[in-house]
């Protein structure tokens, strides 16, 4: 590709419009296809997926994102407990490797968050690298303040106070949220 044609490309590429939607029943294959291209089949065996073996992501809660027809990303969102306390769990996060890079997760991740909020959460967890999530308000949940079941790296477990102070005196194990069981 000439130089003319490779600047006509990226043009092309950064004017694309990104659509950030609510997830429906029927986003539900594209996006199992997508977690099995981004992730492989060892995605079963994290910590995570197990909380999310008898509780259903909320759909209002999770979200895609599209340029044209095409899916290049979605975040989902489940409910916990941490203790006793109403939480969050947010992941997987996943994006269209071609289309890492371009803001497409950090989207998905401020509507997320911001819909949380505005539906009355107040913690959101999730499982990954703090130096990615910190940008949108992710910590690190101290030292023995929650467990997952299974295996988990606890350096990466993280959280977001959605109100200031959420997780004050907050502990204990995470566990699906029973009261959202299929």
């Amino acid at each position: 590709m000439d130089r003319a044609a490779a600047r006509c490309y990226l043009a092309t590429m950064s004017d694309l419009s990104l659509t950030i939607l609510a997830e429906t029943a029927n986003d539900a294959q594209a996006i199992e296809r997508l977690h099995e291209r981004t992730f492989g089949p060892g995605r079963f065996v994290l910590s995570a997926y197990r909380l999310r073996e008898h509780v259903d992501h909320l759909l209002e809660l999770s979200f895609t994102a599209w340029i044209g027809t095409l899916l290049v990303g979605s975040v989902r969102q489940l409910p916990v407990t941490i203790g006793d306390t109403s939480a969050l769990l947010l992941g997987p996060l996943t994006v269209e490797p071609p289309f890492r890079g371009r803001g497409v997760g950090r989207a998905l991740l401020e509507r997320a968050l911001k819909d949380a909020r505005e539906k009355g959460h107040r913690l959101v967890l999730l499982v990954g690298d703090e130096a990615y999530y910190s940008r949108v308000g992710f910590k690190a949940v101290p030292k023995g303040r929650a467990t997952m079941p299974g295996p988990v790296d606890y350096s990466r477990l993280l959280v977001a106070e959605l109100v200031d102070g959420a997780f004050d005196g907050v502990s204990g194990p995470i566990r699906p949220d029973w009261s959202m069981a299929r």
